[in-house]
């Protein structure tokens, strides 16, 4: 008896049908942000869930950034340039610091820590039918537990890099004139030259995009979760993996799009 000839599946399949998921969840979640009614008290949970308990290691971590980058840029000028020319280092950690590594640096601690929640948080509703249980009452799931979570990655993930783009530029200006004895007057002189307000604005609009993107993965993630606690899992691991890789993909096209 011949075999079943099994039917060709392009390759891309997959890929396009995660595309158009993501995509109509995304214009879904857009649509409800300006439908009533609003959920003001899960959307106040969120925003201290992504925003000050992500403090702590957005402090971290931004401290070591701008230590390690103002170590790696006063030994570039010390080695390559010449002694002396430390002082210039100012504007270049600071632009450094604001339109690149602040804004993806944040991302990434954000995508591990609140988007993965996100992720085995509704996955863990979804495996235990309580997202059925909303809409069989008559309530948009959408609604009720993407929107805010949403909205608070949009408006906490710019404050966070804001935030985190204060303490970098400090720990870089600290490990400079404290630790290797810049000239205090010429640094500060030269980064006020040279760095302006826009730098800051491009890091703020990076980190807007990747608050919502991070949050539309961790969410559709957990909204598909199936297959037990195994299944909530992969989700959560997905979510992390496919946040992080997005906040690297976007982060240069947005460089390469925004007015430098």
């Amino acid at each position: 008896m011949a075999a079943t000839k099994r039917p060709h599946v392009p390759i891309l399949a997959p890929f396009l049908q995660q595309m158009g998921e993501v995509a109509i969840l995304m214009g879904r979640t857009v649509r409800d942000m300006f439908r009533r009614p609003f959920e003001a008290r899960i959307f106040v949970q969120q925003l201290e869930s992504v925003g000050v308990n992500s403090l702590s290691v957005v402090s971290v971590t931004a401290a070591f950034g701008g230590l390690v980058f103002g170590l790696q840029t006063y030994t570039g000028f010390h080695k390559y340039i010449g002694p002396g020319t430390e002082v210039y280092s100012g504007p270049i950690i600071s632009v450094g610091l604001c339109k690149e590594l602040i804004p993806l640096l944040v991302a990434l601690m954000v995508a591990g820590r609140v988007g993965s929640a996100m992720a085995a948080e509704l996955g863990t509703m979804r495996i235990t039918e309580q997202i059925d249980a909303l809409a069989s009452l008559g309530a948009s799931p959408n609604r009720y537990l993407v929107v805010p979570r949403t909205l608070a990655a949009v408006i906490m993930v710019p404050i966070l890099t804001l935030y985190g783009d204060m303490i970098g530029i400090f720990c870089g200006f600290f490990y400079n004139i404290v630790g290797m004895g810049v000239n205090r007057v010429v640094y500060i002189r030269n980064a006020l030259l040279y760095f302006n307000i826009w730098d800051v604005c491009v890091g703020l609009v990076k980190a807007l995009v990747f608050g919502f993107v991070i949050a539309t993965v961790g969410c559709w993630q957990g909204l598909k979760a199936e297959g037990g606690a195994e299944g909530v899992g992969r989700a959560t691991t997905r979510s992390v993996v496919i946040a992080s890789i997005c906040v690297l993909i976007l982060n240069f096209f947005l460089s390469k799009a925004l007015p430098k």
